[in-house]
């Protein structure tokens, strides 16, 4: 039994999210606009900075460039959360996730059933919660292709053809900037790869293992809540897991505000978040 989880491991009767107030579902445009904007911003830092060989700037540009895409923009977008069109948000997904070498489709696939199935065995996301801290580690360079093909094996021909267009237009890249490094050109494109993957090698310990604890019976303590105020920020208040698994649609920029109108319930659940500088 996780601790400070009740004997029972009961689920108190939560609000909706009408009495907590709908106003946490808001996306004003000019926000929604600059938060599409960051991950395009932080991949341009990093050829902007590189260029001019910055390297202690341009490499944490693709740190950012990782929370602002797989943490917060296109975690916005699998959850549908910035209110867009569903063409259009079909098409960001894709595009925002790309600036990572990544598939935006095969990402939704396999969260949304992370979600819905956590902590089950099935949910292929989650396993790393449920693994040692040095396996977990191990896990890293094997997460997302061992997600991918779960992904297209779930899918349905539809998604399946956003995640084929995705993995080309990866395999594209990939090789365009190794014939250009290789060729004599610029080897900017293959240094870019060369960090953006490795970077997403994080993932299921930042994400999953940290986040969540799976041998918790209660959905409260099944994952995680984390309080403070510089931590939170550098990751763009994905800290605040707890309440967004218990509130999926609310958007990220509205997770810290959810968590202090949630605070007195998890207060009287016994949830004690952990407290981070």
């Amino acid at each position: 039994m996780a601790a400070n989880e009740p004997p029972d491991g009961g689920l108190p009767e939560r609000p909706t999210l009408a009495e907590l107030g709908t106003d946490l579902l808001e996306m004003p445009a000019g926000f929604r606009a600059f938060t599409l904007g960051l991950p395009f911003l932080a991949t341009a830092l990093f050829f902007l900075l590189a260029a001019r060989g910055w390297w202690w700037l341009a490499v944490p540009a693709v740190g950012l460039q990782t929370f602002c895409t797989y943490a917060s923009v296109s975690h916005d977008l699998v959850h549908g959360t910035l209110r867009l069109p569903a063409r259009v948000n079909d098409l960001l997904l894709a595009v925002v996730e790309l600036l990572g070498l990544r598939s935006g489709h095969a990402y939704r696939a396999t969260h949304l059933f992370h979600h819905r199935r956590f902590p089950d065995p099935e949910d292929l996301e989650g396993a790393p919660a449920r693994m040692s801290l040095a396996r977990v580690v191990l896990e890293g360079p094997v997460y997302l292709p061992r997600l991918a093909v779960w992904a297209w094996r779930q899918s349905r021909r539809h998604e399946r053809a956003w995640m084929a267009a995705e993995w080309a237009a990866i395999a594209l890249y990939l090789a365009v900037a190794a014939a250009l490094w290789l060729g004599g050109g610029t080897p900017l494109p293959a240094l870019y790869a060369a960090l953006v993957i490795p970077a997403s090698w994080a993932f299921p310990l930042v994400f999953v293992y940290l986040m969540h604890d799976a041998a918790a019976r209660s959905e409260l303590f099944q994952t995680r809540a984390f309080r403070g105020r510089i931590v939170p920020a550098l990751m763009l208040h994905h800290t605040y897991h707890l309440e967004h698994h218990l509130y999926p649609t609310v958007p990220a920029r509205n997770w810290r505000a959810l968590g202090r109108r949630l605070d007195p319930l998890l207060a009287r659940a016994g949830v004690v978040p952990i407290r981070l500088p």
